[in-house]
């Protein structure tokens, strides 16, 4: 997560994930795929990480000033996360009390049907997709213009102006059909402060499997 700061809506969570399966009809068929559980696992972590982040920002804000709209979710860029598939990582000056309700508050609106919280404008998805949309269009403007220095020159530059402005979009179609997934499946264990893969301070909650 790495993106400004933003407003978003819930008029898009109708159609989230409107298909007539979920993760443990995918698991009890497909369970011969070897760590389908984990990655159906962290998916769901990936949505409640992000609902956490969206929770907390608005308990945040809501002390600076009254909330006047329950449709708009106000980011904390100071916040930020990483998945696994046991957990998330949570950074930022955050009272652990606060974290432990944000989480299972997080966790209840998402199963309760807003969907949209699973979403983030600065998940790694985004700078996935920002990245290979430049890589993918650099390349085929490379391949289709000319080898002349300002063809390739401006191609480059229409690539990743293009790039730019189709990543966000993409992006969340990315985070919304493959990288996240309601945590229907989710028990909270506990919520800890540890260190991160990196050694960085941070709160780490610990997340099991549950039919």
């Amino acid at each position: 997560m790495n993106t400004s700061a933003s407003a978003k809506g819930n008029s898009s969570s109708s159609d989230f994930f409107s298909l007539d399966f979920n993760d443990t009809d995918i698991l009890r068929q497909l369970s011969f795929i070897p760590g389908l559980k984990e990655i159906l696992m962290l998916r769901q972590v990936h949505a409640l990480e992000h609902a956490t982040v969206w929770v907390l920002s608005e308990s945040e804000r809501s002390h600076a000033c009254t909330r006047t709209s329950t449709n708009i979710h106000f980011d904390n860029e100071l916040l930020s996360g990483l998945s696994t598939d046991c957990g998330f990582y949570l950074h930022g000056d955050v009272k652990i009390s606060d974290l432990r309700r944000a989480v299972t508050l997080a966790q209840h609106r998402l199963t309760s049907g807003e969907w949209d919280l699973a979403l983030h404008p600065r998940c790694g998805t985004n700078a996935s997709v920002a990245v290979l949309l430049t890589a993918g269009l650099a390349v085929s403007s490379y391949l289709l213009l000319k080898r002349g220095l300002i063809e390739q020159l401006v191609g480059l530059g229409l690539a990743v102006a293009t790039a730019a402005e189709l990543a966000p979009d993409i992006g969340t179609l990315a985070q919304r059909y493959l990288t996240t997934a309601i945590p229907f499946n989710l028990a909270i264990q506990n919520v800890t402060v540890t260190r991160d893969v990196w050694g960085r301070e941070a709160y780490f909650v610990k997340v099991c499997w549950q039919e």
